[in-house]
């Protein structure tokens, strides 16, 4: 009897070990899952750079070189002036982060356009160092022509007609998405671009998705989401 009970406590202490043999296994596999998120986690916050300039904030990718967010308010001041500044189209480097925004040489030839975040004719009410900071690489994203000049400008032009009635609008654009790259700095054309634009007055948001593709326009209801799909898609919140 002694020896069965001996043969138990050994075959059990042997299931015990192999479960605390176990258990460390899986231990290990956790630590390495939660080790590798962090790096992910590190080197994602590491590409992303904020800045801010006078009338807008820029939160660029130094990897995809274009702006996954840019985040502005227009008002009636910035866009109903009686004798608006003339339009210079001065693209150049953001002085902030001149090496990652050196990307004149990129576009040219590219067959896409050097495609405003926050517009300039939001820029030419105040002084020419202002419209100056909208021109810098960190507020461009490479789009198509066709949706550059094409539905992208017609939802800047409905921003501004609602900003004149309505005063105070708060807007953010962005891009996502690498469809290829372009130029010796491999600038990413994104696949898609999205605004979204609340209207403080009405407590009314706004939401459009595109393709940046060469399609012809199909105007701007066509691309209208609601806010949560540009959440789900940016992990981005707007408020």
């Amino acid at each position: 009897m002694k020896i069965f009970y001996n043969r138990i406590r050994f075959y059990s202490n042997i299931i015990i070990f192999f479960k605390i043999i176990n258990i460390f296994i899986y231990m290990k596999k956790l630590f390495t899952l939660i080790v590798f998120s962090l790096l992910v986690m590190v080197g994602y916050t590491q590409d992303l750079v904020t800045i801010k300039h006078t009338n807008y904030t820029t939160i660029y990718s130094k990897s995809k070189k274009y702006p996954v967010k840019v985040e502005w308010w227009i008002t009636k001041a910035k866009v109903g002036c009686p004798t608006p500044l003339a339009r210079k189209d001065n693209f150049k480097p953001d002085p902030q982060l001149v090496a990652e925004t050196s990307l004149a040489a990129d576009y040219v030839g590219s067959g896409t356009d050097r495609g405003h975040n926050m517009p300039a004719a939001e820029n030419q009410c105040q002084t020419p160092a202002v419209q100056d900071e909208c021109f810098y690489f960190s507020n461009m994203t490479a789009q198509y022509h066709s949706l550059n000049a094409g539905d992208w400008k017609s939802v800047e032009v409905l921003e501004r007609q609602i900003a004149n009635q309505n005063d105070s609008v708060h807007v953010w654009c962005g891009s996502v998405g690498v469809a290829k790259t372009i130029g010796p700095d491999k600038v990413a054309v994104p696949t898609q671009c999205w605004k979204v634009i609340y209207i403080v007055k009405t407590k009314e948001y706004l939401a459009f998705l595109f393709n940046n593709t060469t399609d012809k326009p199909t105007g701007v209801n066509s691309h209208k989401v609601n806010v949560a799909d540009i959440t789900k898609l940016t992990g981005f919140k707007f408020n």
